[in-house]
């Protein structure tokens, strides 16, 4: 027996049809905002169904492009569909598609890269061009029109806000349970009427839970019934570990010496497995009472609001591996009152961030030794997804960490290195560096002292000796009349170990 139909608005109920039809009212050229935050939350039908249109049109000698806008990357049904046939003319403000990473980088495919707090208002300033279509996924639409929201909400009120046309995915795979999760707040005002947000705790409710659109803006309604992807992770390996440790390490001196309450104060945590390394131990450590203000509730947030020892998260969207989901979606009742899913222009609201004292947690590529961050290009040049919302929160956070390994490609790249090949957090956003090797706290540190903090902290012993060389002679050279000793640099060499890289395979000589 089928499941009775979640489009409950009579009018609207008229405007259900295919996926393909929806698709055909995209069209070339058109900016085209479609839900979804690292995987969760995007439409499943319509994006597979237009990138077939566009496939049909390219190859009759019609171009056929249009630009994605989103919360944050997708799933390979929307972002690795549309790339694949080349249907992108535009992507912003995230990705992690290994399709749409290889066109940008051969220059096949426009990308702008933005803070992720930036994008909605971006979009209401007309910055980015009139938003044409939005393509968003609901859990269902209620008697009245309101839209219970998905798995994610990311930027999907302001889509619903500003597209001329909205295609809506009603998924019947996602759980009526969600209903009451969300918290979409719709007081934001363009400067110069702008008033505070009313939050002072991550557990404030201060919006609506639901999502609202104009029925007379909607024009199709596609009813789907598919899960979100699942996010992978791997089990944590010896470096997640020893990272981790570090970092727990320095919270409980951190509150030792009174610098944080005892349950520590929000925690941000970006995605991947050293971030689920530091909320494992998180969970058997002895902080109680902690809450997170978040973009993503990963599998470990998860875990520890299963425990108690977190009370409550807030964030924009799920990221969860199969495990994670079937745990959330059989216990959703107890989730739910202690999860609450929010707008990204909220979840990453810089003000909230600073407001609130989170303690931010994100991956890098690479760090120099003066602490600039490179987050986001290989070798200076090659997107690799993109800054997200670490800038957001780095920022503006009461304390900022950064980690990652200290060597990639089995130890031919060090990522403590002595200029970064592009910055994305300068060093004046950049608190605490980390690798399995240390933690390397710069508060208060001038230039040349960070660098003896970073090398001896964070670098691998393979490449210590290097980055010591490097620093004597530039301080050499500033004593000699080139440069400065305030942060002394070989600008003939500050680079010189990702060109050896490109040219050899490895930084090292």
């Amino acid at each position: 027996m089928s499941e009775p139909s979640r489009i409950l608005h009579p009018g609207l109920r008229q405007k259900i049809m295919s996926a393909d039809a929806a698709a055909a009212l995209i069209e070339h050229g058109d900016h085209v905002g479609m839900s979804g935050f690292t995987g969760a939350g995007y439409p499943k039908a319509v994006p597979q169904a237009l990138a077939k249109h566009i496939e049909q049109a390219n190859q009759g000698g019609n171009k056929f492009r249009i630009g994605v806008w989103t919360g944050a990357s997708t799933a390979p049904e929307l972002d690795g569909a549309l790339a694949k046939v080349g249907g992108i003319e535009m992507r912003l403000p995230y990705q992690s598609d290994p399709t749409c990473r290889a066109r940008i980088n051969a220059g096949e495919m426009d990308y702008i890269d933005i803070h992720l707090s930036h994008v909605a208002q971006f979009v209401w300033f007309g910055f980015l061009g009139k938003l044409n279509v939005a393509v968003v996924e609901v859990a269902g639409i209620l008697e009245d029109g309101r839209l219970i929201p998905s798995s994610s909400i990311g930027n999907n009120k302001t889509w619903l806000d500003q597209a001329d046309k909205v295609i809506l995915e009603v998924n019947s795979a996602m759980p009526l349970g969600l209903e009451g999760m969300h918290d979409v707040y719709y007081g934001t005002e363009r400067p110069p009427h702008r008033k505070p947000i009313p939050m002072t705790h991550p557990g404030d409710r201060i919006g609506d839970a639901y999502l609202h659109v104009d029925p007379a803006k909607v024009v199709a309604i596609v009813e789907t019934h598919a899960l979100d992807r699942d996010t992978k992770f791997s089990a944590a390996d010896d470096n997640s570990q020893r990272i981790a440790g570090h970092i727990l390490d320095f919270l409980a001196h951190e509150v030792k010496v009174g610098r944080l309450p005892p349950e520590l104060l929000p925690l941000q945590s970006g995605v991947g497995n050293i971030a689920n390394a530091v909320l494992a131990g998180l969970n058997q450590g002895p902080f109680e009472n902690l809450t997170g203000y978040t973009e993503v509730l990963q599998d470990g947030m998860l875990e520890m609001l299963k425990s108690g020892k977190m009370v409550m998260a807030s964030a924009t969207a799920l990221s969860l591996s199969r495990e994670g989901t079937k745990e959330f979606l059989d216990n959703l009742d107890f989730y739910r009152q202690r999860i609450v899913l929010r707008p990204q222009e909220i979840s990453n609201h810089p003000e909230l961030v600073r407001r609130l004292g989170v303690l931010s947690m994100n991956a890098m590529i690479e760090a120099d030794i003066y602490g600039n961050v490179n987050s986001t290009h290989i070798m200076g040049t090659r997107i690799m997804n993109g800054i997200g919302g670490s800038g957001d929160f780095a920022r503006n956070a009461y304390i900022s960490f950064f980690v990652t390994p200290s060597t990639a490609k089995d130890g031919a790249i060090s990522c403590i290195v002595p200029m970064v090949s592009h910055v994305d957090h300068t060093e004046h956003d950049v608190q605490i560096l980390v690798t399995e090797q240390g933690l390397a706290d710069l508060r208060g540190l001038a230039p040349r002292q960070r660098a003896q903090v970073v090398i001896e902290h964070c670098a691998h012993p393979d490449f210590r000796p290097a980055l010591r060389d490097y620093v004597a002679r530039a301080e050499r050279s500033a004593r000699g009349g080139q440069g400065g000793l305030h942060t002394p640099h070989l600008l003939d060499e500050a680079l010189s170990w990702h060109s050896r890289f490109e040219r050899e395979g490895r930084m090292l000589p």
